[in-house]
């Protein structure tokens, strides 16, 4: 039977009778796995303790314990009782059979309600896996602790380094489905132990040689720019989430992807396993949807590894653009002028009867955009001071003289419109910048040949025992975007070729 086949008859069997409740049971399971610990959020009564105990049904003859905390919770009942006889021979020493210490699975409800004493005893077990007994050292089996709340620690309770520690964050709320609930109240109580086949069930040496597999298995290109992008928005969104992600956290987080492709039977990372992490960066309530819809929309916008920088492409097609626009395509009106000493000038027909003028005026064209009165000068650039000129914003100037009323209005003939293309063009640089361009063109059809020929098969790949159908499409969806997205510049090269023809 294949690992992947196995797992997930596996995760059908501790799921049996449990409604609405697979996923958490899935990853809290694949926690386990790979020696992770879980943190339960979610109100009482939603079947937490529940779960624990049946995740601890998956693996072969587990020595399991069971704590409900509370503010009156002593070290004795949670890391066994002192030793009266070891007392009377001076050594205080605890008698941890049956007890969290020699514990291989355990489930801690209202964690958060237990005294400081406890909670600093534990974050030394689950951390070093170690636990001081008197004057002894003792390594603690401790694969996975599983621990719930209907509350997450205050920021000013000193609990941070524990709650780290619980790197999987599910939320069990209550059943949402009314066929789910009616099921519910239909069948029989849910009962916590159940046999699980020979076959499936997890053996110690097993989960020993999966833990050191895992290592084989790497993060794939796509699952390091998912991750880049959501540290990247927790940074910008920091004032507001006040999501602080230790590199601990960000590195055992990884090693759960890691497991999620192994039991999937992948060596490689991808999209859905990175989904996952919507489990583990969250801190408290107020976040867990921001961070969930970071994590998404991070999984959409990655699509596949394209192997080139579009951003930098998309700069250079740009000043392509602008380069092309700028020698085929006027950037102003050009009018009719005529130089005189270096300056541009309209050449206006003098339409006053007065023939020591001449018969035309010259108008700067410096003055077209102005509103100012102004003299006009002569075809030889003397200064015309009797003569006064106007123009009116609109492009048309009035003309009139000073020693009489009589007036004339002018307007510059336009010889080319701005955007009209200019009858004069440099051949062989436009050669040039149409070669450039299609060898972008050309780059960008590789890199879509290439994320296509990706996207074969690809959904088929996606499909997670830890993930739901309908998370892991977002991905899908992402693709088809970067491939739509491609597709678009591609286009916009051949409309640029298609100017330079």
């Amino acid at each position: 039977m294949k690992l992947q086949q196995r797992m997930e008859r596996l995760v059908n069997a501790v799921c049996e009778g449990m409604f609405e409740r697979e996923e958490v049971i899935s990853v809290a399971l694949l926690g386990a796995l790979c020696g992770q610990n879980t943190f339960l959020y979610g109100p009482p009564g939603t079947a937490k303790s529940l779960i624990s105990r049946r995740i601890a049904c998956a693996f072969a003859n587990p020595a399991y314990f069971e704590y409900l905390m509370n503010r009156f919770s002593t070290p004795e009942e949670v890391f066994g009782p002192i030793s009266i006889k070891a007392l009377k021979e001076d050594r205080y020493v605890r008698k941890t059979e049956h007890y969290l210490p020699q514990a291989d699975f355990a489930f801690l409800d209202e964690i958060w309600k237990s005294s400081p004493a406890i909670l600093n005893t534990l974050l030394t077990l689950i951390n070093e896996h170690t636990f001081r007994n008197g004057e002894q050292i003792e390594q603690a089996p401790l694969k996975a602790l599983v621990a719930a709340s209907n509350e997450t620690p205050d920021a000013n309770q000193g609990l941070d380094a524990l709650y780290d520690r619980f790197i999987i964050r599910l939320m069990v709320g209550p059943i949402e489905q009314s066929d789910n609930f009616e099921r519910l109240l239909a069948c029989k109580p849910t009962e916590a132990a159940i046999r699980v086949d020979d076959s499936l069930i997890v053996k110690a040496d097993e989960w020993a040689k999966w833990r050191e597999q895992l290592h084989e298995v790497s993060l794939s290109p796509e699952t390091l720019t998912i991750i880049r992008l959501i540290r990247s928005e927790l940074a910008t969104r920091y004032d507001k989430l006040k999501v602080y992600v230790s590199d601990r956290r960000w590195q055992r987080a990884t090693q759960l992807l890691k497991a999620a492709a192994l039991f999937n039977g992948r060596s490689e990372t991808n999209h859905s396993d990175a989904l996952l992490l919507r489990h583990c960066l969250w801190t408290h309530e107020d976040n867990r949807v921001a961070v969930n819809d970071i994590v998404e929309q991070a999984v959409k916008n990655s699509g596949f590894d394209s192997g080139i920088n579009l951003a930098q492409i998309d700069a250079e097609k740009e000043s392509l653009e602008k380069e092309i626009h700028n020698e085929l395509f006027s950037a102003t009106d050009i009018y009719d002028t005529q130089i005189i000493n270096g300056h541009a000038f309209f050449k206006v027909k003098n339409d006053f009867d007065n023939t020591r003028i001449g018969s035309y005026i010259f108008i700067p064209l410096d003055n077209l955009k102005n509103t100012h009165e102004f003299h006009p000068t002569s075809e030889t650039g003397n200064e015309l001071n009797y003569i006064v000129c106007q123009f009116d914003g609109q492009g048309t100037c009035r003309i009139s003289m000073k020693s009489r009323y009589g007036s004339f209005n002018f307007k510059p003939e336009v010889l080319f419109h701005k955007g009209d293309k200019k009858p004069n063009i440099n051949k062989r640089l436009i050669t040039s910048l149409a070669e450039s361009v299609a060898k972008t063109r050309e780059q960008l059809i590789a890199t879509l040949n290439k994320i296509e020929k990706q996207c074969q098969g690809y959904e088929k790949k996606l499909a997670s025992i830890f993930v739901p159908a309908q998370q892991s499409a977002l991905a899908i969806d992402g693709i088809t975007e970067q491939i739509a997205r491609l597709k678009l510049r591609i286009k916009d090269c051949e409309r640029l070729e298609a100017l330079c023809k």
